[in-house]
């Protein structure tokens, strides 16, 4: 099972009228090369890897930025990242740019996409255009990833079949 992963939003939470929490990771509060990452929980890291899927960077993060800065915070290991070919014009133009090239790179696998800018167009497009179980969950930006989030895919990767 593939789970891709989006960063801003998601990792890294935005847009909150409260002060983020700052993390401690490997480095101190403040991550060497990036000041966001220590909005970043680094337990996210073991909670991602806990679920037993294949993580995939699914994010504008450059492989370097994801790999180098991000996941050595969330004590990850180098993982894949989609390449992003440039977007093709979209004829529904309501369509999350990500969705047609998640489905093209999962080749007909199960997968989980977890992002903030998932809609129900995206669902619909994958339903009609995946042959596989797919999740497509989307998290508050606000928060990024919460526990209400990893019970959602804990959930559906313990017997869940459907798109949801």
């Amino acid at each position: 099972m593939l789970l891709f992963l989006d960063i801003d939003g998601t990792i890294l939470p935005f847009g909150s009228s409260r002060p983020y929490p700052l993390y401690e990771g490997p480095e101190g509060p403040v991550a060497a090369g990036h000041p966001l990452l220590a909005r970043a929980d680094p337990g996210l890291g073991g909670r991602l890897a806990a679920l037993g899927c294949v993580l995939v960077w699914a994010t504008t993060w450059t492989t370097e930025d994801a790999n180098d800065l991000l996941a050595p915070w969330l004590g990850l290991p180098p993982l894949p990242t989609v390449d992003w070919p440039d977007p093709p014009p979209d004829e529904e133009g309501v369509r999350h740019w990500k969705t047609r090239s998640l489905v093209e790179w999962a080749a007909g696998r199960p997968f989980v996409w977890v992002d903030d800018e998932i809609g129900a167009v995206d669902r619909a497009w994958v339903a009609a255009h995946h042959p596989a179980p797919a999740l497509l969950h989307r998290v508050d930006h606000r928060y990024g990833l919460t526990d209400a989030d990893f019970m959602v895919v804990r959930e559906w990767l313990g017997g869940g079949s459907e798109l949801l």
